[in-house]
């Protein structure tokens, strides 16, 4: 509240004994009683009793002063009429003081110990005018409220005391009954102007019910919530009683919970968390929000193994013999797995491996990690990171967030129930990464040896030890993994399968699978190998056995349909002459290898993310100005590599036979066809420089060789990858001689022995070497200038001379 100024008074002056008053401000049409004490207040007193008994009661400033000086009191107080005084037993005296009208010190005299003040007096008439009527209506409303709301005031007795219309007496009653400070109190006091003061009243009194409504709202909420936990308390309490008379009160929910906790086997530090933690829901009531989020927390730390292990199978006998049962061929693989077991039986606590297999889809990389777990004795858990772009999913949500969840890796250490799992992480090069955080990098942790030992999801927010459990990663390719993931992993590649491969795993494994699939038996439904054959080779074009293994299924339900039709003594013997009666007219042309020999038409070897494949490509030569085009989707890299092939025959000009300006009267159009699919890489560069080669002096291609290398400026011949791949696309072709750079001869040791034993394998260095073979009874004009310069092989047991023949 605002100090009021003073206002100008024109009213009677008088001379009076004054008192100062402590912790109360006497108002006019008030009748307090008080004791007086002091010496100085006793005379004032006497003085008044003596007179007419008037005397000025004024305010002290501070309440704690014993001998107040003129400065230390208000100016304005209260003339008042003493009503009664009684001496009390103690010296004191008790008054009974009426207060008649507020009145200012102009003067204050200390006279025979005691003050006496010149005061006067202000306006106590105010014409009652509609406003000042509908004014006085406003304010006996709002303390009519005010009283309602303040308990404290007794509602019947005050408002009998408030009815009056006399502007005058209406605010000094109220403002007497304020609970206010005495400061508020007193600037209210110091208001003379009648209307003035119903204005500042009703201010007062507005304010004051606003507080009041306030507090009431805050104590109804407080009582509310009060009133609910000692309701829940009640009926908790009760429940405990219902369940002690019923027998089951002995073992609480929070024992069970503590006795698991302490037999889970936990590290010391997880296991004092967990207690703590159950400390706290004990302490929450059940139905809060927070309670169930402790507990669910609780279920989860024991629900993950942090002790139990599977007992381990160490016999590398009988791994392979697991092995050898679920997968045919993968020599290298199966190796390896037994390399690990040997190494497990040596030692005492190995650290866990991180295999990763590499290869096209189909090639078993995911049934291979089931077949581990078998043949180790462990449990096998799978988690799929195709598309996976939030590393939330490795290491799952903050408790703060609401259904918050552990990662992926605890919960698939929790359904496995044991701490040394097969855990196989499939398709590890399908993640991505956005604004939600970088899985890949999320698992450098998880695929660390030196870092696993203390995995920490984000729910469990403990240390949780990976070490012991074996991680096996698949992918289809490398590229997409990024580098200090691979670097933690070991990378096994599984490369494509032969067609006697294929053949084999029909046989042992695809057909009987299928079979059963469809409710066959063997006397119902036959295939001979020639049908197999005639189903790898016209229905399937793939490095796995998926699109095998589907089309059979196919086969067989078309059986098992005549055999329900026909009865169960239906027979059926699939051959390769009535595979199209099954399967319908063949998906792929067995005529890869084209028929004749041709200029300008040139096998190559490409390499795919699902295996290797052949590549056709054509060269025309056209009248026209120098231009160079290539078509077929070819990517930068490879249209370099048709560019580096012109510029090594315009250097070989003279040698080819054709002459310097050879080049400026004709276009050159090289084409791959299979437009629709991108085409890159460097490895076509001698194949489009043997069909330029061929092109322009009209020598023919054979048609019976395939080739891949990268070529130079200079006719260099370099390396090249996926050369397993690449072969096998050509055996599955048809094609049995290929055209391989000199420094891939290191890579023959990866080369099953079907193509080591079936294909004419030629190396070479150099470009000249590529067409001396590639070409038709060769170049005359480099076989004079190179007469040993032919294809480098490797001969075999009992071959004569330089002659070139299949590698052993």
């Amino acid at each position: 509240m605002k100090p009021t100024p003073k206002e100008v008074l024109t009213g009677e002056i008088k001379k009076l004994p004054m008192m100062p008053i402590r912790d109360m401000v006497i108002f006019p049409h008030m009748m307090p009683a008080f004791v007086v004490g002091r010496e100085s207040s006793v005379r004032a007193l006497e003085e008044a009793l003596n007179g007419d008994r008037k005397i000025f009661l004024a305010t002290q400033h501070d309440a704690s002063v014993d001998e107040p000086s003129a400065e230390d009191i208000y100016e304005t107080g209260t003339i008042g009429n003493i009503v009664q005084s009684v001496k009390m037993p103690d010296g004191n005296i008790k008054v009974l003081v009426e207060g008649v009208e507020r009145a200012r010190s102009t003067e204050i005299n200390d006279s025979d110990g005691f003050f006496v003040a010149t005061v006067r007096t202000g306006p106590t008439q105010l014409e009652m005018t509609p406003q000042v009527e509908q004014l006085v209506h406003r304010v006996h409303s709002l303390f009519e409220q005010y009283v309602k709301l303040q308990q404290s005031l007794n509602y019947e007795t005050i408002a009998a005391s408030v009815r009056s219309d006399e502007p005058n007496k209406l605010t000094d009653t109220i403002a007497a009954n304020l609970q206010l400070p005495i400061e508020e109190k007193q600037q209210l006091l110091e208001v003379f102007d009648p209307e003035a003061r119903l204005l500042r009243v009703a201010d007062v009194l507005e304010v004051a019910i606003e507080k009041l409504n306030m507090d009431r709202t805050i104590q109804s909420r407080v009582k509310r919530q009060m009133e609910k936990a000692q309701k829940e308390y009640y009926l908790n309490e009760k429940i405990k009683a219902i369940q002690k008379e019923l027998g089951r009160g002995e073992k609480s929910e929070f024992d069970e919970l503590k006795k698991k906790i302490e037999a889970a086997g936990m590290p010391k530090d997880v296991l004092e968390k967990s207690l703590q933690e159950l400390k706290k829901l004990e302490a929450m009531p059940p139905m809060s929000a927070e309670s169930t989020v402790s507990r669910n927390y609780l279920d989860w730390l024991l629900a993950v193994p942090w002790k139990k292990r599977s007992k381990e199978i160490r016999s590398i006998d009988h791994a392979e013999k697991i092995l050898n049962e679920d997968h045919y061929g993968l020599e290298k693989i199966k190796e390896r797995i037994l390399e690990f077991l040997a190494v497990r039986q040596l030692v005492k606590n190995p650290k866990g491996s991180i295999l990763c297999f590499v290869g096209p889809p189909g090639v078993g990389k995911t049934s291979l990690g089931m077949s581990i777990a078998k043949a180790t004795g462990r449990k096998f858990v799978r988690m799929s990171l195709g598309g996976v772009r939030d590393e939330a999913e490795i290491r799952g949500h903050r408790r703060t967030y609401i259904g918050a969840l552990p990662g992926q890796i605890i919960q698939s250490m929790k359904k496995a129930g044991t701490k040394n799992p097969v855990f196989m992480l499939d398709e590890i090069d399908k993640m991505a990464s956005d604004f939600r955080g970088d899985p890949a990098s999320a698992l450098l942790e998880v695929l660390d040896p030196e870092q696993n030992t203390a995995f920490q999801d984000h729910y469990l927010d403990v240390e949780y030890d990976l070490s012991q459990v074996l991680f096996v990663a698949t992918a289809n390719v490398l590229h997409t993994i990024p580098g200090p993931l691979q670097d933690r992993m070991e990378i096994l590649r599984l490369h494509g399968y032969t067609e006697i491969e294929k053949l084999e795993i029909a046989k042992q494994y695809l057909v009987k699978k299928q079979r059963e699939a469809a409710g066959l038996t063997e006397k119902q439904i036959s295939l001979e190998d020639a049908a197999i054959q005639q189903i790898i080779r016209a229905y399937t074009r793939e490095a796995g056995v998926r699109n095998l293994e589907r089309e059979i299924g196919n086969v067989c339900r078309k059986v098992a349909r005549k055999v329900v039709k026909n009865g169960p003594k239906h027979a059926e013997k699939i051959t390769a002459e009535n595979v199209a009666e099954f399967l319908g007219v063949a998906k792929f042309r067995d005529s890869q290898v084209h028929e004749k020999s041709e200029i300008g038409l040139v096998t190559g070897l490409a390499w795919t993310e699902v295996g290797g494949t052949i590549l056709q490509t054509e060269v025309q030569v056209l009248d026209g100005k120098g231009k160079l085009t290539t078509t077929g989707q070819l990517g930068d890299v490879m249209q370099e590599s048709a560019q580096a092939a012109m510029s090594y025959v315009r250097s070989r000009a003279q040698q080819l036979g054709l002459g310097k300006d050879f080049y400026r009267n004709v276009d050159i159009h090289i084409h791959v066809p299979e437009g629709a699919i991108p085409k890159d890489g460097p490895s076509a560069g001698i194949t489009m420089a043997t069909g330029l080669a061929s092109a322009l002096t009209g020598i023919k291609i054979r048609r019976d060789i395939a080739m891949t290398g990268e070529i130079t400026l200079r006719g260099k011949v370099l390396p090249i990858g996926g050369l397993k791949e690449k072969l096998l696309a050509a055996h599955r072709a048809g094609i049995f001689e290929a055209i391989l750079p000199e420094e891939n001869r290191k890579d023959l040791a990866d080369l099953p022995e079907l193509l080591k034993n079936t294909m004419k394998l030629h190396f070479v260095e150099q470009m000249d070497e590529v067409l001396q073979i590639a070409l038709e009874g060769g170049l005359p004009q480099l076989a004079e200038e190179a007469p040993a310069a032919l294809g480098s092989v490797l001969p075999a047991a009992g071959s004569e001379g330089n002659q070139p023949i299949s590698h052993q």
